[in-house]
């Protein structure tokens, strides 16, 4: 099977190259087909890769050519199989596959059904070469292909010049990332001669003292490409914004592709980060505080996506966090079965938006529940598991989180609260929205609900969101082992007490009405904290006074261009001493003869002089 893995992205990859290449000439039907097929048998492959890893337990291993061959410098176009890299394979193709196939209906009106697909395609192809890539350098090609991807969904409307700002910004933030893992990789060959993840990693333990200060700087550079890939502080603010595109796109973006590429990357080069306990720890507080200011900031939104947006930031910083205080197989787990739920919710959002005529405002919702049943159930089942409540996948993960977080020997106790108080805002903002939407008074009249073609792939969802949290990830060989339980019988219940209780604050605020906070939001305080948290945290505000605006004014004053304006200078003199030396060209042969006569008068003068010294 190994010598076959190169056809798991290619078939994406060839998809989109036969909808690009066509220019939308396609029927809409064999666009579909062409669209969902080529995903549905990449998926098809990793179902059978699965299979034979399962058997075996041994990584798989398969190079396909020598990329390069510069100064020894020999990186190949290699794959590399193990359990994380299947897992990531599995969300990555399955996940997907039922996003394609939700689209294929969702899209049916749009007049760029083609195009839409084609990069879809082109989407799942680049991730899927990030997961496998065996060496940080072709990773890095996945790595910018799902940036590039992302850049051309989310401005795929881009006639409205707002989406076409959206999906700048997006392009633009995560650069600021990419450069920092740019240069944390060239840091890594200049000192260790080789970017193929495992003799890096040899090379790395036989070179570098742990806590070495260059290893540091290295993590830390990695640390900036993932927070800017999986919309981490400081480099979140693009991903709220990216709810422009389709909401399909948001889906496969939040879901299963594009902001688990940073976790997959620290998750990938573990060993490095084991070795440096500042960066590690640096991880952990960047997914706490995030986590927690995202939180706050979907308890205030009003629409829609933002607010899965949100809480996508504050769960992929549950994922930092339980990486970065050790937790790696639960990290990974919670990966998994966030894909499985966030892409309910987004599919659900676009089941509810598709049939409320593209409104996006949960206040100009409500009442939804019986004319809306597939997308009730499908935000009942997914809010649940987003909130961590039992019998749910998103329990089973992030409940192991907390409690690794806890038996943190690094500020657990610190860490295990800020969760905790991140897991209550998340259970009370989840069900905040399903009441406002699904119950009270109808506000906005939907049209009839969606197809089976959108209805089966939510079903779906709703299974894995409620039964993945028994699959077995197969990591245990891939990352080091965790034992000891540091916490008591008290913490144990406290966990999953949590959410509960923010389900049921939730419901006495916004369905029964019975727990009025309105004097506290009205009051001052109230007040300026909304609007601090609906801004999230002000941080555009602070990048656009802090960047943009500075940019922009230099852009002003610098308007006729001073490095042009050094280079026109250099054109000019040329142009002045080509003019003056065309008038010595005057066509009559005395003036040269007279010319010539001078300058050999002169030189024989000058030599007579120096002679006579």
């Amino acid at each position: 099977m190994a010598e076959f893995t190169f056809l798991i992205p290619l078939l994406p990859l060839t998809g989109f190259l036969i909808l690009f290449l066509t220019m939308g000439n396609l029927p809409k039907r064999l666009v579909a087909i062409v669209g969902v097929g080529s995903v549905g048998i990449s998926a098809l492959l990793v179902l059978f890769t699965a299979v034979e890893y399962l058997e075996s337990r041994q990584a798989i291993t398969a190079t396909f050519y020598t990329w390069m061959n510069v100064g020894g410098f020999t990186p190949h176009v290699a794959f590399y199989i193990d359990g994380l890299t299947l897992t990531m394979m599995s969300v990555v193709t399955g996940v997907g596959l039922l996003i394609h196939v939700y689209s294929s209906l969702f899209m049916l009106d749009d007049d760029d059904y083609s195009r839409f697909f084609a990069y879809m395609n082109l989407f799942v192809a680049a991730m899927l070469l990030l997961v496998l890539a065996d060496n940080l350098l072709l990773l890095f090609v996945g790595w910018e292909g799902v940036g590039l991807c992302s850049y051309l969904l989310v401005g795929f409307w881009h006639e409205d010049p707002a989406n076409g700002a959206a999906a700048r910004k997006a392009f633009i933030v995560t650069r600021v990332g990419d450069t920092a893992m740019a240069l944390g990789l060239f840091l890594l060959f200049m000192h260790l001669g080789t970017l193929d993840i495992g003799p890096m990693t040899a090379a790395a333990i036989a070179t570098w003292p742990d806590g070495s200060p260059t290893l540091t700087i290295a993590c830390l550079l990695l640390l900036g490409g993932a927070v800017g890939k999986s919309a981490q502080l400081p480099l979140q603010t693009w991903l709220p914004d990216a709810m422009a595109g389709p909401t399909p796109v948001s889906a496969l973006i939040h879901a299963a592709t594009m902001v688990t590429a940073g976790v997959y990357l620290i998750a990938r080069t573990h060993d490095l980060f084991l070795m440096s306990p500042i960066a590690l720890h640096a991880v952990a507080i960047v997914g706490a505080v995030t986590l927690l200011m995202a939180a706050f900031t979907a308890l205030t939104q009003r629409d829609i996506k933002r607010i899965l947006a949100y809480s996508t930031i504050s769960q992929i910083g549950y994922m930092f966090m339980a990486l970065g205080v050790g937790a790696w197989a639960s990290g990974i787990f919670h990966l998994m079965t966030h894909a499985f739920f966030k892409a309910l919710l987004f599919l659900g959002a676009g089941a509810v938006v598709y049939s409320l005529h593209h409104e996006h405002d949960i206040f100009k919702m409500g009442g939804l529940r019986k004319r809306l049943p597939v997308a009730f159930w499908s935000f009942i089942i997914g809010s649940a598991a987003l909130a961590a409540l039992p019998l749910t996948s998103g329990f089973t993960s992030k409940d192991a989180i907390l409690l690794a977080a806890y038996e943190s020997d690094w500020y657990g106790p610190v860490f295990w609260g800020a969760g905790l108080l991140g897991a209550l805002l998340t259970s009370i903002y989840s069900f905040r929205l399903v009441f406002i939407v699904f119950f009270g008074e109808v506000k906005t009249e939907p049209t009839e609900p969606a197809g089976w073609i959108m209805a089966g792939p939510l079903l779906a969802l709703c299974l894995l969101a409620v039964t993945g949290g028994l699959i077995i990830i197969p990591v245990a060989e891939v990352f080091p082992t965790v034992t000891g339980t540091h916490h008591n019988q008290t913490i144990a219940i406290i966990t999953p007490l949590v959410p509960i209780v923010g389900v049921f604050i939730a419901y006495l605020i916004y369905l029964r009405h019975s727990l009025d906070v309105s004097s506290l939001t009205n009051s001052s305080l109230g007040k300026v904290l909304t609007k601090f948290w609906f801004s999230h945290w002000a941080m555009d505000w602070l990048y656009d006074h802090l960047v943009v605006r500075p940019y922009e004014r230099l852009a002003e004053l610098n308007q006729k261009d001073i490095v042009d304006w050094i280079y026109n200078f250099i054109a000019d003199v040329t142009w002045f001493l080509h003019d003056f030396s065309t008038q010595s060209q005057t066509g009559q042969m005395r003036t040269y003869a007279g010319v010539m006569l001078l300058g050999l008068v002169l030189m024989t003068g000058i030599a007579l002089g120096v002679s006579i010294q």
